[in-house]
């Protein structure tokens, strides 16, 4: 991987795996290591939380709901280093009622200023695989399918959507899962763009993971979002996301797929 840069996207950034993440890489990477957040405070304390801890973070204030906010921070990678080599994705969070899904217009726009024979790390979940095996057999195998498309994927994200404000989305075949589908969609989307990527890039190595095109579930582990008798700790939760994102260059797997515990599971 050349010059070395490597950005974190995530909510919140001051805490739990996200934090972890960035901890690792400032660690084990050669290069400029950048965390991002929406809210300037928040960010600032996290480079103040490790910078205590002798690492040397840099921050980028983005938000992944402003296309401008998107298009700026890209515009910056691509004058500055042009370009990044490393994008890890870890932005989520689970609503009691209602869950917020990346777009895939949006992911390509964060994925923009990636170099050629780069990593994508979109950190997604165990529940996502929960929540597929829980929707209707006709859902299952929809978004199995090698030839879904992002606009058939969106399509079935804003059906589960509707559904639920209906209160029809159990007769529809979706499970009562809000966060899992969100995670199912990102997984999906994930090995989309790795198809994708493939086909129009056979000879770049950008990979994607749920952890794009490639996923990463951290497991069940202590944050304020799942708790505090998970069994992993942030760090332990990071492990898969790093690395994935420090594979080697010309590394060909994993890619395209979703692993946890350092087993591909879809």
């Amino acid at each position: 991987i050349h010059s070395p840069i490597h950005t974190l996207i995530h909510t919140p950034i001051n805490k739990g795996i996200g934090l972890a993440i960035v901890r690792a890489l400032c660690k084990q990477f050669e290069g400029d290591v950048y965390l991002t957040a929406r809210d300037l405070g928040r960010g600032e304390e996290a480079v103040k939380i490790l910078t205590s801890e002798g690492l040397k973070p840099k921050f980028q204030q983005l938000d992944i709901t402003d296309v401008s906010s998107i298009t700026s921070a890209a515009a910056f990678f691509r004058e500055t280093y042009g370009g990044v080599d490393i994008l890890v994705n870890n932005a989520g969070i689970a609503f009691k009622r209602k869950s917020e899904t990346l777009h895939p217009q949006t992911l390509l726009l964060i994925m923009d200023p990636v170099k050629d024979n780069g990593r994508v790390v979109n950190v997604s979940s165990f529940m996502g695989s929960l929540a597929l095996n829980l929707c209707s057999e006709e859902f299952q195998q929809r978004f199995r399918s090698e030839d879904i498309t992002e606009d058939e994927l969106v399509g079935l994200m804003e059906r589960f959507v509707e559904k639920t404000k209906t209160g029809e989305h159990k007769k529809d075949g979706w499970p009562e899962l809000v966060y899992g589908v969100s995670k199912t969609g990102l997984t999906t989307l994930s090995m989309i763009l790795a198809r994708r990527l493939s086909k129009e890039r056979p000879h770049d190595n950008v990979a994607n993971a749920p952890f794009a095109p490639l996923g990463a579930g951290p497991g069940w582990v202590r944050t304020d979002m799942a708790g505090d008798k998970a069994p992993k700790s942030p760090d332990e939760g990071a492990v898969i996301p790093v690395y994935l994102a420090l594979l080697p260059p010309g590394a060909t797997e994993p890619h395209g797929c979703f692993l946890n515990r350092m087993v591909t599971v879809w």
